[in-house]
């Protein structure tokens, strides 16, 4: 009776530990394939906080943005 639990719980922990971690991996190949921002929504962002941004400044942010996701 107690080994019938015991395997319940093994079984039940092991397979959120794989749910989790195969989860984790699809959801970080697709951010790599559809990032969240692109240059024209980036430009969007900064003429709403009032500034005039340009070309250089929006190469430096999507630069910086696409090491962080590594």
């Amino acid at each position: 009776m107690w080994v019938n639990i015991l395997v319940g719980v093994i079984a039940l922990l092991a397979g959120v530990a794989l749910g989790f971690f195969i989860a984790r991996q699809y959801m970080m190949s697709y951010m790599k394939k559809n990032p969240p921002i692109n240059e024209k929504m980036l430009r969007v962002m900064m003429m709403q906080m009032g500034m005039n941004p340009s070309q250089k400044k929006i190469n430096q942010m999507m630069k910086a943005m696409q090491n962080n996701m590594k």
